[in-house]
């Protein structure tokens, strides 16, 4: 018997999902499990499927 193995972040909720200091559309990088914000240059984390949308949580992009 086979298992599904299940994404740990629902991509669907991206369409709901803005970034919380400029609104804008925010993409998912699934390599490093973070959500980027470019116009804020912010990369914020994904944990345990949880994205945390707090600017202070966030990695500075370079």
């Amino acid at each position: 018997m086979t298992e599904e193995v299940k994404p740990l972040f629902d991509r669907r909720m991206l369409e709901a999902l803005v970034c919380p200091l400029t609104h804008a559309v925010l993409s998912y990088d699934a390599a490093t499990q973070e959500l980027i914000s470019r116009p804020a240059g912010l990369a914020y984390p994904i944990r345990s499927g949880v994205p945390i949308l707090l600017p202070d949580e966030a990695r500075r992009l370079d």
